[in-house]
Parts: C-alpha cells; sequence; structure tokens
C-alpha cells in the first residue's frame, strides 16, 4: 500500500510548500512545543553538516536540503520545529530532495536564540563562523563581542 505525503503529516500545496505542525493552545494560540536538549542537539548536529547559513539579500535564512530517503527526519524536523518551512519533494538534476527553511520572525525569534546557545565555535568553528557572517549581515540578534546590533550590506538595519 503506497503511503501519501498526508499520511506522514505533509500538507503539500499546489506550489510545492508544506504547512508546519503548530499545536493549538486553549485560548486558540499557536504555540510550538517545548524543545527538549536533544532535538536542538539534533537540529544543531544536521545543520553543521548539511545546512547552510545565509540569505536572498533582503533576509536572511536558514536552509536544509537532503535527499527524499531522509523523509523520516524532515517529517520529525516540522513537528518538532513547526515554524521553519518544507519544500518538496523536488526532482531534477537527477536529484531528490526536500528543502527545510526558517525565516523571518520564526528564525529571529525561536531558531537564533537555540543556535546562539547551542552552535559555538567549539562544536564547529567553521559553521559557527558562517552563523555568526549571517547575523552580522542582516543584523540577527548580538554578534560575540559586539556592542550593539549589526546592519545590512546596505547600512541600515533590515526588517524581517
Amino acid at each position: 500500500m503506497a503511503v501519501s505525503l498526508e499520511d506522514l503529516g505533509f500538507h503539500v500545496t499546489t506550489d510545492g510548500e508544506t504547512s508546519s505542525l503548530f499545536h493549538v493552545a486553549t485560548d486558540g494560540e499557536t504555540t510550538p512545543p517545548a524543545i527538549d536538549s536533544f532535538s536542538a542537539g539534533l537540529l544543531v548536529g544536521i545543520l553543521v553538516g548539511e545546512g547552510s547559513f545565509g540569505g536572498d539579500g533582503r533576509q536572511p535564512q536558514v536552509t536544509l536540503r537532503m535527499h527524499i530517503r531522509h523523509r523520516n527526519l524532515f517529517t520529525w524536523l516540522t513537528e518538532t520545529f513547526p515554524g521553519g518551512r518544507l519544500y518538496g519533494p523536488y526532482h531534477h538534476g537527477g536529484r531528490s530532495y526536500y528543502q527545510w527553511m526558517a525565516r523571518g520572525a520564526y528564525l529571529a525569534e525561536e531558531l537564533v536564540p537555540l543556535l546562539d546557545r547551542y552552535l559555538t565555535p567549539d562544536i564547529d568553528e567553521y559553521a559557527w563562523q558562517r552563523y555568526q557572517t549571517m547575523k552580522g549581515r542582516y543584523g540577527l540578534g548580538q554578534s560575540p563581542g559586539a556592542g550593539e546590533m549589526t546592519t545590512d550590506r546596505r547600512g541600515s538595519s533590515p526588517s524581517l
């Protein structure tokens, strides 16, 4: 029996974007589940090995792109970190992959504090430096040793 993407928790829209899975609080607000240290560590490990810290010139983004054989990992990721968006599956150039992205308020308010806490130069200096470069370029949070928020390449504080 074939299993559909919907059966796995992926809600595919016509533009290829899957919606995130939120938990609804009793007051009607949508809130993500609490993140335990294992989940935070697994996310940081995946991003160190496979992730990208960058942006499109206007807004920062953290991206994870992996082969569709990692579908269960992406299911876990969307359930555990519901503010990110899952795209795909994509099939082109002989490759088949999903892409998870964190941008906007979710990146600034949820993911950056988590990465600030768990992604250190002691863990992986190269990934930490890429992350610090993204933060500095887009004015995300405080960079170590900085007394104030940095600005983007245009010299103005970007809006998220």
